[in-house]
């Protein structure tokens, strides 16, 4: 099988992918998206991997990872640097450096900063995805006022990402 090497498009915030494709990119190099404190790559930029998707979560004291929700699909979380909560199914764990949270299908969970650095990964196969409402993980701001599917609906009031350029919180 050939297949071509996708380009990589410099842009104000960093390297974007465009399309598909192998390629090699260091994350420093790529744009990454501000939420609050939390800065996220998933190294595609606006391609989204067909099969598995992967990227780099830096979340600042208290900042969720994501709304509290589960998926069809699972997802490995890989703490690389600093400490945080997990919550799953309705239970707060602590997560310390080199901690890995397995995901099956179907779990409900969100990891909040503390801070805390975090490599995720996760398949691509089923786009279904429900956001919980649960006050376990609402005490963190994490969750939805009520259980939906919409995600419009689930990240009202959240602050929209905004594109950046990396400046050194994985240094």
């Amino acid at each position: 099988m050939d297949v071509p090497e996708a380009q990589l498009e410099a842009t104000e915030h960093g390297l974007v992918c465009q399309g598909d494709g192998w390629f090699v990119v260091n994350a420093r190099d790529v744009r990454w998206d501000r939420t609050g404190d939390a800065r996220i790559t998933n190294f595609a930029g606006d391609t989204r991997f067909e099969q598995l998707g992967i990227g780099i979560e830096v979340l600042g004291p208290g900042e969720p990872m994501a709304c509290y929700h589960r998926e069809w699909d699972q997802e490995g979380f890989l703490i690389v640097r600093g400490s945080g909560t997990l919550v799953v199914e309705g239970e707060e764990h602590p997560l310390r450096q080199w901690d890995y949270f397995h995901c099956p299908p179907g779990v409900a969970h969100v990891i909040v900063g503390g801070p805390i650095v975090v490599v995720a990964v996760g398949a691509r196969q089923d786009d279904r995805t429900e956001y919980v409402a649960d006050p376990v993980a609402a005490k963190h701001g994490a969750a939805p006022a009520r259980t939906t599917t919409d995600p419009r609906e689930a990240y009202d009031g959240w602050e929209p990402p905004t594109h950046t350029r990396y400046a050194g919180w994985l240094d």
